[in-house]
Formats: structure tokens, C-alpha cells, sequence
């Protein structure tokens, strides 16, 4: 796509900020394509085993100007040259976004341009079309972070619709709960995906919960189901979790990828579509993308999974969003305000 005034093709250029949570992260964006992608991640969070909203705001306020120089400079781009500022509006949590929105709209003034405002998951989706190859429309899209689990109808690059989500917890969450019950540090998403591979993932059976909508998902049951499980294997042996860790954790991530996988293929059947996404942090997980895969193999699906860089918060996918967003004409004024929630 490109955008013509008068007869003339314009380039343009968007910078992009991603605050929503615990990374901070710049990219820049010239007419569809990414020239840099920069994030840096705030480490002090581990000490807690979750995100404190509190120091999560202040890292942000330390990181967001180096990450926007380095973004501009990688990019080759002096930020006159820019033609708008994106960033996340939400969902999120609310101090951290706040610097964004804050930044961001100040800059955008100082240059006397445009701000566009990016949902946050919409941008886990449009995530697809920062490299090729690209999933065609209609498609399905798994949404699955710490924060959000969702079935999404990706009808055109801003026309989703939700058609399945949890009614408790995410997957993510789910992740990272169980391994703090195993003593593990945080993230613990990534830990236990590692460990899962040197595990049996069917040594140990856990609760598989259902909603009241066969689209929907709940892992709150699952995660009081490992915890009953842990507890009544340890007053039994107090080295349980030692000496088990790898099946446990194998057990845990085989039953989340069941949920998720039951779902996506109900979903598929359902609206008869064949291209067939995942999204999100935990989309990263090796996990998920081999299931996705095999699915795909058995079911005929083309399916797409997004690079690593791409599958965690960063604000690549906000720039590409902002970019068709752009293309509409589609701005918003400086009164604009935070969402820590926001409905696609």
C-alpha cells in the first residue's frame, strides 16, 4: 500500500512506542517495512516472581528515551523526517502506558505531527504482516499472553472480532503461577518450556476446564488443580518437585497446549477456515508451535507463526498497525488517555 496526495506517492514514516507492561520498546517504520525494532527488558521484576506496576512505570521512564535514539539511529532516521507517532493505548497496565501515551503525544507536539493509537492486541495479530509470508483474509488468530487468551476473526488488517477468550486467567498466567509453585524465577513461561522437553508430558494428569462457551477457555481450575496436586505429592515426599521437575512441568504445558489446541481447531471447523495463526508471548513456546504445526499438517491449515522478536510485547507490530491505521487516516487528538482495559 502507499499513500498518493495530488498524484504524488508520499513516504511515511512512523515512530512507534510499546509501554503496556514490563518492556519498553521503539521501532521505526518507513511505508510498511521495519527498520528497527529496539526493547529493553526491566530484569528487577524477578526478584518479585510478577510485575510490579510500580517499578515497571519508573524502569519505563528510565528506558523510553535511550530506546527511542537507538530506534531513529538504527533506523537512519532523524525524527524530523517522521510523519507520525504511534504508540500502545492499551490494554495494559496503567502507569506503564502512561509514559508511553506521555512521551509519545510530546514528541508528536514537538514535531507538529499526527499521534496514531494502537490496540495492543490488534497488534499481536497484525504481527504477521511484518515479514512474509502473510496469512490471507479471513483467518484465525490465537491471542495468548500473560494477560490475554483469545480466539480472534482477523476479517481485514483493522476489521477483528473476538469469537473466543478466557473467563479467568491466561494461559501465560497459567505459565508462570505454576512456576512459582515450583520455586522457579520469573518469567516462568520460558523455564518451564525448557524443562518440559527433558519431561513426560503425560506422567501427571491435570484438570482440563471448560467454559460455558465452547469457544471460550479457564485455566483458574487448572492452576488450583497442580496446586492440590503439588502439595498432596509433597506431604508424601518432601523432594517431589526435585525429583519430578521435568515430567511436571512437561504435564503442565501438555494440558495448557491441549486447552488452547481443542479450541483454535473448533474455531477453524466452525467459520471453515484454513489460515491459521498464533500470537502473543506465548506463542513463542516450543511447545504450542510444534502443535500448531502438526495441526496444520493433519488438518490441511496454512498456518503462520511469527518470529521470537515479534511474538513478545514489542513495538514492531505497533508500528505495522499504526501504519494501516495511518492509510485511514485514522488519528487521534491530544486529549487521548490510557486504557488498562480496551475492547478490540
Amino acid at each position: 500500500m502507499n499513500v498518493y496526495f495530488r498524484g504524488m506517492k508520499q513516504s511515511v514514516t512512523i515512530l512507534a512506542i510499546e509501554s503496556s507492561c514490563d518492556d519498553t520498546s521503539a521501532a521505526v517504520l518507513r511505508n510498511g517495512e521495519v527498520l528497527s525494532n529496539i526493547t529493553a527488558n526491566q530484569d528487577v521484576h524477578r526478584d518479585y516472581g510478577g510485575v510490579v506496576p510500580e517499578l515497571a512505570s519508573r524502569a519505563h521512564q528510565q528506558h523510553i528515551v535511550p530506546v527511542v535514539v537507538k530506534a531513529l539511529d538504527k533506523a537512519g532516521v532523524d525524527k524530523n523526517d517522521l510523519n507520525a507517532v504511534a504508540f500502545t493505548l492499551g490494554p495494559g497496565l496503567i502507569g506503564s502506558l502512561l509514559v508511553g501515551v506521555s512521551f509519545g503525544k510530546s514528541l508528536a507536539l514537538s514535531l507538529g505531527i499526527p499521534i496514531i493509537t494502537v490496540h495492543h492486541m490488534k497488534a499481536h495479530v497484525l504481527a504477521h504482516f511484518i515479514d512474509a509470508p502473510r496469512p490471507s483474509f479471513p483467518f484465525l488468530c490465537l491471542t495468548v499472553s500473560g494477560g490475554h487468551t483469545q480466539i480472534v476473526l482477523v476479517k481485514d488488517y483493522l476489521d477483528m472480532e473476538v469469537v473466543g477468550e478466557t473467563i479467568d486467567d491466561a494461559a501465560g498466567e497459567a505459565f508462570d503461577k505454576t512456576a512459582k509453585m515450583l520455586g522457579l524465577s520469573y518469567p516462568g513461561g520460558p523455564i518451564i518450556d525448557k524443562l518440559a522437553k527433558e519431561g513426560d508430558p503425560h506422567a501427571f494428569k491435570f484438570a482440563e476446564p471448560k467454559a460455558h462457551r465452547p469457544l471460550d477457555f479457564s485455566f483458574s481450575g487448572l492452576k488450583t488443580s497442580i496446586l492440590y496436586n503439588l502439595r498432596k505429592e509433597k506431604e508424601k515426599d518432601a523432594a517431589f518437585v526435585a525429583k519430578n521437575l521435568p515430567d511436571i512441568c512437561a504435564s503442565v504445558q501438555y494440558t495448557i497446549i491441549k486447552i488452547l489446541m481443542q479450541r483454535l481447531r473448533l474455531a477453524a471447523e466452525q467459520f471453515g477456515i484454513k489460515d491459521i495463526a498464533i500470537a502473543g508471548g506465548v506463542s513463542a513456546n516450543s511447545g504450542l508451535r510444534a502443535a500448531v504445526a502438526e495441526a496444520g499438517d493433519k488438518h490441511g491449515w496454512n498456518v503462520y507463526i511469527p518470529q521470537f522478536q515479534y511474538c513478545t510485547d514489542n513495538a514492531g507490530m505497533i508500528a505495522m498497525t499504526a501504519y494501516y491505521q495511518y492509510l485511514q487516516g485514522d488519528f487521534a487528538s491530544m486529549d487521548v488517555a490510557p486504557k488498562s482495559r480496551f475492547a478490540i
